[in-house]
């Protein structure tokens, strides 16, 4: 039986009702539907809607089917009602009678399922943050084996200047420290409690909404009734987090991609996250980061659908925000499946040291290291940075890095070149002079580690 049913005089057409009905993902919010239900359960008991009597077998019966729920939630998706809020009320008044018909007293699935969203979405970020957290542990730890692994480090997917690996991981732990604290943030904003906001214009009876909310969990009621049954802003604000932090995962899952290829042969994954091809027995692909990579679409996409569904809605409620849910349940379950499939890459990935090493020291990336010195001879970076790169073409052409160049060669460019010329171009050299905060030079590494390690073992 719907609830709404009273008004109408002719049964719903099968095929709108299979349209309209959400109960095949919304009920994943069965447990939040009944905490919500006990909540109001207790609130109406307080202004005398129910005895304390009957508040006693609702609630008896609310945590009996609660603990029916949990034990297979799946099942509930195809029992036929029209949403989670029928099934709960249904299921409580095969258990309690009439008196099941009470609990909606005061009440609106609008403010109902503004609720349910609400504490779903809390226990959900509870799960997420501990998955990044995961995820930056195990960076770090990557961080703190190889803080002095000499790789090249890119721009334009040009070598440019070396780093190290410990130096690369903890770029990305910056990253997702800041997904975890933007997580965090959203926890925040929408830990309000909407419950008792009722359709549009508020609830008819004396409901005291600051305790009931405490009693949900939320750190206070909302401020506005409106407002409470129309926001999703916490639907908005998760998808941006998920798609923000998705875009961190699929730029590290590239750079894994191409540190795995043969071309650059950086790194071996393990065989537990690749696969081979059907036609080509040479081949290990790296599908678990390209489809960290290629899931990153579809939770941007699930962002740019609820934006475009949201913004010609007028105030307050409309059955367009039912499209909220699939979307958002699919892009955090993504989301939290390739946090957790990161971690997974980094565990038994090889690191080939020569090969990083032998990269690093080609492509020129000490010719930074030739200007400075030469701004130390008393000449102007601009003319510097013209005489190195005049240097490099003759290299190039000798096939010879910069370092192999005689005296006589480089002064060919300059004659304030000497022998103390060639100290300055090594690898310990160019990583040492970086070592302001936040740099590449090994001491600065330590520190960054040090003070994550630290960071994540007091959350």
């Amino acid at each position: 039986m719907a609830l709404w049913g009273g008004r109408f005089t002719q049964e719903a057409d099968a095929r709108f009702k299979s349209f309209n009905d959400s109960l095949v993902f919304d009920y994943r919010m069965a447990k939040e539907d009944i905490e919500g239900s006990i909540g109001w359960a207790k609130a109406i008991a307080s202004v005398n809607i129910i005895s304390a009597e009957e508040l006693e077998k609702l609630l008896k019966a609310l945590n009996e089917l609660l603990a029916e729920v949990e034990k297979d939630p799946h099942s509930i998706a195809h029992a036929g009602y029209e949403d989670i809020h029928s099934y709960v009320e249904a299921r409580l008044i095969e258990k309690v009678g009439d008196l099941g018909k009470k609990l909606h007293t005061g009440r609106s699935r609008n403010d109902q399922v503004a609720t349910d969203l609400k504490l779903w979405c809390r226990a959900q970020v509870a799960i997420l943050l501990k998955s990044i957290t995961g995820l930056e542990k195990t960076l770090v730890d990557f961080a703190d084996i190889n803080f002095d692994t000499v790789i090249p480090g890119y721009t334009h997917l040009q070598r440019a200047q070396p780093v190290t690996f410990g130096h690369w991981a903890m770029a990305y732990v910056e990253m997702f420290d800041r997904d975890y604290r933007r997580l965090s943030n959203c926890l925040e904003l929408l830990n309000t409690c909407p419950l008792g906001s009722a359709a549009l214009a508020g609830t008819a009876y004396p409901i005291d909404r600051e305790a009931l909310a405490k009693d949900l969990g939320f750190s206070r009621a909302t401020r506005n009734s409106l407002d409470s049954v129309s926001d999703r802003d916490h639907v908005l604000e998760l998808l941006s987090c998920s798609s923000i932090s998705m875009v961190h995962l699929a730029r590290m899952a590239e750079d894994i991609i191409f540190y795995n290829s043969g071309e650059s042969g950086f790194i071996e994954l393990s065989d537990r996250v690749t696969s081979g091809s059907s036609l080509m027995p040479q081949k290990k692909n790296p599908d678990a980061c390209e489809l960290i990579r290629g899931k990153s679409g579809r939770v941007i996409g699930s962002l740019m659908g609820m934006l475009t569904t949201l913004k010609g809605l007028p105030l307050a409620y409309n059955k367009d925000m039912q499209e909220d849910k699939e979307g958002l349940f699919d892009a955090l379950d993504t989301w939290h499946d390739c946090l957790d499939m990161a971690c997974l890459v980094f565990e038994d990935i090889k690191v080939n040291k020569e090969r990083t090493l032998a990269a690093a020291k080609g492509g020129y990336s000490n010719a930074t290291e030739l200007a400075d010195y030469l701004v130390s001879k008393g000449i102007p970076f601009r003319e510097a940075h013209h005489i190195v790169g005049e240097a490099v073409v003759y290299a190039i052409k000798q096939g010879k890095p910069l370092e192999d160049l005689t005296v006589e060669e480089f002064r060919q460019f300059n004659d304030r070149i000497s022998d103390d010329v060639y100290p300055i171009l090594t690898i310990e050299s160019i990583l040492k002079k970086r070592c302001a905060k936040g740099g590449v030079s090994l001491e600065q590494i330590r520190s960054a580690v040090d003070f994550m390690k630290n960071e994540l073992s007091a959350r």
